[in-house]
């Protein structure tokens, strides 16, 4: 099923993003049970290539996968949707008209600009799938990222955009944008927040409207956006869980030695 259609039976999803783009994390992290899992080319060091070897074994081990592009790019949203994700994730989308070009890079004329090579791209499962024509915009999710004062501003026209199905709340660009990089639990990153939440919220995804999505972080944890009613919450990194998992490892283990050695 896809994830589109899961939000819309009404599920909670929860996430990953995987910067890494090692097959090998991507399939442990989808046999960990995540519901799906962003392939980063936004902040990831990897390529087209690399995102499609982790997609395969994302879905090879039952999982979703979506992929966040560098920039709302038709360049980059075509190679994307190509490799057959489930979703796709633009960032700094600031006006509707951003959004409007995001959705318009994923769907084919005459509804949009998106390049027509269904026949060979393994998002039709190279040619194979008879019905992909007819699914192909109600199985992809199309998530855009707010996470600036401008977005912010503008969130009503986003929301509004049809096709955008899911906002992506960005609050570390956002604290950044207010002048606030290294204070993100800053009462006026909170209202800009809440702000953009509420306008999302008071939509109607079913019926056009979009699914709030977020990261939990330290100071704003996974309970509380499941809380304040977000549809998709992100937990984490792949880097940040093994740079956190390698430290207790160093600490506790190195700690360990030097009693050894003390009691010798």
């Amino acid at each position: 099923m896809s994830l589109k259609s899961r939000l819309g039976k009404g599920e909670n999803l929860y996430g990953l993003f995987l910067l890494s783009l090692s097959p090998e994390i991507a399939e442990i992290a989808a046999l960990s049970g995540y519901d799906f899992i962003i392939v980063d080319l936004e902040h990831g060091a990897g390529g087209i290539r690399e995102a499609l070897n982790c997609i395969r074994a994302i879905e090879a081990a039952g999982c979703s996968s979506v992929v966040r592009v560098p920039d709302i790019s038709q360049a980059w949203a075509k190679k994307a949707l190509d490799l057959g994700a489930g979703g796709i994730m633009f960032p700094m989308v600031e006006n509707g008209r951003s959004a409007s070009d995001a959705v318009s890079f994923c769907r084919y004329r005459p509804d949009g600009v998106r390049g027509c090579a269904y026949t060979v791209v393994r998002d039709s499962k190279f040619g194979f799938d008879q019905a992909y024509l007819a699914n192909y915009v109600d199985d992809l999710l199309v998530m855009c990222q707010i996470e600036s004062e401008e977005g912010v501003k503008n969130v009503d026209e986003i929301v509004a955009v049809d096709g955008m199905d899911c906002v992506m709340m960005g609050p570390r660009d956002l604290s950044a944008s207010l002048g606030l990089l290294h204070d993100p639990s800053n009462p006026k990153v909170k209202s800009a927040m809440r702000t953009a939440e509420t306008a999302v919220l008071a939509s109607d995804p079913v019926n056009g409207g979009a699914y709030l999505a977020g990261m939990a972080s330290a100071h704003d944890t996974s309970k509380d956006l499941w809380s304040r009613g977000y549809h998709i919450v992100l937990g984490s990194a792949d880097v940040s869980l093994f740079k956190k998992a390698a430290v207790d490892d160093v600490k506790a283990n190195k700690k360990a030695a030097v009693v050894g050695v003390e009691g010798v």
